[in-house]
């Protein structure tokens, strides 16, 4: 069972270094989105550079060190889903060093009272994907680590955020009415497809998470409404948010 894929062996029969070479330490923090659009308008506004890839038989997904403000900062756009996105960040680490990052993703609404026009932390994750179970002992939710402590710091630039358990699942065609309700009873205000994976593989290789969305699509009304989705994917000021971030932590 899926379950039971995690055990306490750390070492593999290869690492990333089977593909990538020598582990590299040049930045410590690194900034991820999942939005084209975010990553084309912040390579040109800022000055980079290339400092490594993620690369696979689908092509390869640039690494990049941003220089803003004469800070040095590592940049990239994730792949989706769990198992991607989760790889990408044992890729990334491997390549750059850094100890903190910050992602910052879109999803769809299951309490829009609660999040509309708020920036959504997440504090537990509900763990319906595959990833997370070989990087942490089985539960069915993952506690998201510095959700607590990107509060304070929500708090500190005063930006409008609700706190709340998240769902993150593989199979975004499979979001029931019956699946989105047993959701909602546990308490979940918001459904995404990566944080379970990058949590989980972020306390595995012992990498401090900070993970903020905006919702867009809206679930728990009579019908599915798309209509908030691209703003919520590809809106610039989650960089920019995310930049702020990444000078207080």
């Amino acid at each position: 069972m899926i379950t039971n894929s995690y055990h306490s062996e750390r070492e593999s029969l290869f690492s990333p270094g089977a593909f990538l070479g020598e582990r590299n330490h040049i930045c410590d923090i690194a900034l991820a989105t999942f939005s084209y659009e975010i990553l084309n308008a912040v390579l040109n506004r800022y000055s980079h550079k290339e400092v490594g890839n993620m690369g696979s038989a689908n092509g390869n997904r640039p690494i990049y060190m941003l220089d803003v403000d004469g800070r040095q900062i590592i940049f990239y756009m994730s792949g989706i889903g769990s198992c991607v996105a989760g790889n990408h960040t044992i890729e990334m680490q491997w390549q750059t060093g850094i100890k903190k990052l910050i992602v910052f993703g879109s999803a769809g609404a299951l309490d829009n009272e609660s999040t509309k026009g708020r920036y959504v932390i997440p504090t537990q994750a509900y763990r319906d994907e595959g990833m997370s179970y070989h990087y942490c002992e089985p539960s069915d939710y993952i506690d998201i680590e510095n959700g607590s402590a990107l509060a304070g710091i929500f708090e500190k630039l005063e930006l409008p955020y609700v706190c709340g358990k998240v769902w993150t699942t593989d199979a975004p065609y499979r979001e029931t009415r019956t699946a989105v309700s047993k959701r909602q009873q546990e308490g979940c205000i918001a459904v995404e497809m990566e944080l379970a994976g990058i949590q989980a593989v972020c306390s595995f290789y012992g990498i401090e998470l900070y993970d903020f969305l905006v919702t867009g699509d809206i679930l728990d009304g009579e019908d599915y409404d798309s209509g908030g989705l691209h703003d919520a994917n590809h809106s610039l000021g989650k960089f920019y948010t995310a930049l702020k971030i990444s000078e207080l932590i």
